[in-house]
């Protein structure tokens, strides 16, 4: 993507005052399906690019590549969530338990039909990636993220974005769990059949049976990863 953008070969255009040629990145569909990726990792790079400053995003005007001199600094949440990894794992399954059940009742009141194809998509990817941690994980992501979208509100983005890296980490170590993923699948079915009866009350109840079982599985790994250390 930085080479792509670098070469300028994406839409193109010039503002009037002042006269600055400008180019805008497609949107993350095209992208993924350019690049033969999921849309969390469009998401993923279009994030790194802006903290490089080669690239803002507007709300409703689209994502520009820079000129490079000016620079979006976001902060990460990684370094105070993995300072300690019990206590991480409790912050970041509080947060999604105040974030995710609003999210899933306000995308099934509001979501298009697009975005269901990527949830049926994601569930449809996962069931066949159940021994397959780096397949099933981004099709998770996308998952999650299509609902995020369907809410049409930049803000609840933004704050995904910057979790992201915890929330692919979480899903890794739940992985390694036994059961993990099919429970996963479980709850993901009944958050898209819920979505697509478009029943905000029954999507959400959903996302919070997810998100308990998604905290037991992250408390057993991280048992599981501290009875593997060796002891000195």
């Amino acid at each position: 993507m930085h080479n792509r953008s670098g070469s300028g070969i994406w839409y193109s255009g010039w503002t009037t005052s002042p006269p600055i040629r400008y180019f805008i990145i497609p949107a993350e569909r095209d992208l993924a399906q350019s690049f033969g990726v999921s849309r969390t990792a469009v998401r993923e790079a279009v994030k790194t690019l802006r903290e490089k400053g080669l690239v803002e995003a507007y709300s409703g005007r689209g994502t520009f590549v820079t000129n490079g001199t000016s620079h979006a600094i976001r902060q990460s949440l990684d370094l105070m969530i993995r300072v300690s990894q019990q206590e991480g794992v409790i912050h970041l399954a509080e947060l999604r338990s105040v974030l995710e059940p609003e999210i899933a009742a306000l995308a099934a009141s509001r979501i298009e039909e697009q975005l269901l194809t990527t949830m049926r998509e994601s569930v449809t990817a996962m069931d066949r990636s159940l021994h397959d941690p780096d397949a099933y994980i981004e099709a998770d992501l996308d998952f999650h993220l299509a609902l995020a979208e369907a809410v049409g509100n930049p803000l609840i983005l933004s704050l995904l974005d910057s979790i992201v890296g915890l929330l692919r980490d979480q899903r890794s170590r739940i992985f390694s769990v036994d059961g993990g993923p099919e429970r996963g699948q479980f709850h993901h079915k009944r958050i898209l059949e819920a979505t697509e009866r478009r029943d905000p009350d029954a999507a959400r109840e959903a996302m919070r049976a997810h998100l308990g079982q998604v905290r037991e599985d992250s408390s057993a790994s991280v048992v599981i990863t501290t009875q593997s250390k060796p002891t000195s």
